[in-house]
C-alpha cells in the first residue's frame, strides 16, 4: 500500500490532568481542520474556565505543509506551548489542537516543573485519545447519463471511491472522494470508456 496520502489524526476532545504544588493542569487533546476552528476551541475553553490562570495550547494542521504554532500564553518563553507542542509531534499526530489550561495554585513551579507539568497534562490528554489513520483526498463533482452509471459505478468502485452524495434527476450527479494517489489512474480510466469528466472540487486532508 503506497503510504505517500495517509495521515494519523485523533478522533475526539478528550482530557488530561496533572496536578503539582496545588496548581491543576488541564490537558485538552481536540482534533481540528484549520486555524479558525482553533481560535473558537481556545475561545471555548477561556469561557469554560474563565477563573483560569492560563490556557497554552499548540497544534499542528495539514500533511504536505502543516502550519504549526505554539503559544505560551504567558507562561515563561518555551515552558508550555513548546512540551505541549513536542507531545503531539512524539503521537506523530496532524489536524490536532492541545490546550492545557492552569489554575494556579499560589506556589511557583519554576521553569522546568512547567515544562513537566505542561508536558503530561498533554501527553494524558493524547494517550487518552484514539489515534487512527486517515486518506488525503480529492473530491471531484461528475453528472453521467444513466445509460452509463453501471459502467462509472464499476470503476469507482474498483478504485475504492467514496460517495459522498448523488441526486438522481434526467441524469445522475454524484460528489465523490478519491485517494490522491489514485486520482490519476481513476481520471484515465474515465477518459478511456468516453465517460463524463470529473469537475475537481477540492483537497481534503
Amino acid at each position: 500500500m503506497d503510504e505517500q496520502d495517509t495521515y494519523l489524526t485523533i478522533t475526539k476532545q478528550i482530557e488530561g490532568f496533572y496536578k503539582e504544588k496545588g496548581s491543576k493542569f488541564l490537558g485538552y487533546a481536540i482534533p481540528v481542520e484549520n486555524v479558525e476552528e482553533v481560535k473558537e476551541k481556545i475561545d471555548a475553553l477561556w469561557k469554560e474556565h474563565h477563573n483560569a490562570r492560563h490556557v497554552c495550547f499548540a497544534h499542528i494542521i495539514g500533511v504536505k505543509q502543516p502550519q504549526i504554532r505554539a503559544n505560551d500564553d504567558g507562561e515563561p518563553s518555551n515552558s508550555a506551548g513548546t512540551p505541549i507542542l513536542n507531545q503531539i509531534r512524539s503521537f506523530e499526530v496532524t489536524n490536532t489542537l492541545v490546550a492545557v489550561v492552569r489554575y494556579y495554585g499560589g506556589t511557583k513551579l519554576g521553569v522546568s516543573g512547567l515544562i513537566n507539568a505542561y508536558k503530561t497534562a498533554a501527553r494524558e490528554a493524547l494517550e487518552n485519545n484514539t489515534v487512527e489513520k486517515r486518506y488525503i483526498e480529492h473530491y471531484y463533482s461528475i453528472t453521467e447519463s444513466y445509460e452509463n452509471i453501471s459502467l462509472l459505478n464499476r470503476i469507482l468502485e474498483q478504485q475504492n471511491v467514496r460517495i459522498v452524495n448523488q441526486d438522481f434527476g434526467s441524469s445522475v450527479s454524484m460528489t465523490f472522494a478519491v485517494r490522491t494517489t489514485n486520482s490519476e489512474q481513476l481520471l484515465a480510466q474515465l477518459t478511456a470508456k468516453q465517460l463524463s469528466e470529473p469537475t475537481f472540487i477540492k483537497t481534503v486532508q
